[in-house]
């Protein structure tokens, strides 16, 4: 999937063998944020910000490294159930900050809909990316298609995607996109810079989209006042608790270095929104991918699938993927802050 994205200037290894656990999990003490590294491909545990907080306990590593291959891009419902029943085993927070988990590379996006699968309350999901990840043609535990998981959990209100570039929207009908959790508002999407999407039929208006003929104009975050935008999503929100779903390939890539094509959004534009979200709503939990992992698949389809959809791994030097631990660092800074 190519990124249509134009990047302005804008102002503005650590292996921890798994310990033995009690069936229900542990409690954790009431000390610090509950930070889960999800290790299932070796992209976080060596990065500095989170192998020191590992060593320290600020962070625990959940041992995921024998599903990974089978998790990546796509899941079967064998494997889905394996992977949810290890899941469950984690260390529970002993507060009620939120939950926080780093998941690794954006091929594991899918993940997101295990979390929330224990969220008992209406929530907004807030999901920060270059795609949409809203194909109905795709296996149903799928990293392009999870959107449509979670648009059927009982609890989720509205998604409001933030920050496509990606050639997803152009045709979107073609690509097998979900239009009609569009048409219905149940998902609002809002790029951060695309041309209009040509469309058959009618979607009608919406928060992120006008219709005219058979275009749909996006409202592009790129060409907004991004604080005053921030605040009239955010007071738009149907609930009070939100959960925040984090792909990192929504930034340009002077911010991040992922396994996909990437937008425009700056580091500095998420830790905005991260925190007026944090200081108007209730997060509930936070979930964050899009590190660089080196291919590793569990069969031969997945492999064609990623050398088709993604850019050549050897676009990244050893110094471009340093900017992943400078933001996750800025990230894991924030939410202690936040959430001390």
């Amino acid at each position: 999937m190519g990124s249509l994205c134009n990047h302005p200037t804008l102002a503005h290894p650590l292996h921890y063998p798994p310990k033995a656990q009690p069936v229900g999990g542990w409690a954790l003490p009431g000390g610090h944020i509950t930070l889960n590294i999800l290790d299932l491909d070796h992209s976080l545990t060596a990065q500095a910000p989170i192998a020191r907080r590992l060593a320290s306990g600020q962070a625990t590593r959940l041992d995921l490294l024998d599903l990974g291959p089978k998790l990546r891009l796509w899941s079967t419902e064998k494997t889905w159930k394996r992977f949810a029943q290890r899941l469950a085993q984690r260390p529970r927070p002993g507060t009620a900050r939120p939950e926080i988990f780093f998941v690794g590379s954006g091929d594991y996006h899918h993940l997101t809909p295990a979390f929330l699968a224990e969220v008992q309350e209406p929530i907004s999901l807030i999901h920060f990316d270059n795609h949409p990840d809203w194909v109905r043609l795709a296996p149903r535990r799928h990293c392009g298609s999870w959107v449509n998981q979670a648009l059927k959990m009982p609890a989720i209100q509205r998604i409001v995607t933030l920050g496509p570039c990606s050639d997803d929207l152009h045709n979107p009908q073609l690509r097998g996109g979900n239009l009609g959790a569009l048409k219905r508002g149940h998902l609002q999407l809002f790029p951060w810079q695309h041309a209009p999407s040509k469309v058959w039929g009618r979607v009608g208006d919406g928060a992120g989209h006008a219709q005219q003929e058979n275009h749909l104009h996006w409202r592009n975050l790129a060409e907004l006042d991004w604080p005053a935008f921030l605040e009239q999503m955010i007071a738009s929100l149907p609930t009070e608790a939100v959960w925040i779903t984090l792909d990192k390939d929504v930034l340009a890539s002077e911010d991040a270095a992922t396994n996909w094509d990437q937008g425009g959004m700056r580091l500095t534009h998420l830790l905005q929104a991260l925190r007026m979200l944090a200081a108007s709503k209730r997060i509930v939990g936070i979930d964050v991918c899009g590190e660089f992992a080196q291919p590793a698949f569990s069969n031969a389809f997945k492999r064609w699938e990623a050398k088709s959809d993604q850019p050549p791994a050897e676009r990244w030097s050893a110094d471009d993927l340093l900017r992943n631990a400078t933001t996750n660092e800025a990230l894991i800074n924030l939410f202690e802050e936040l959430f001390p």
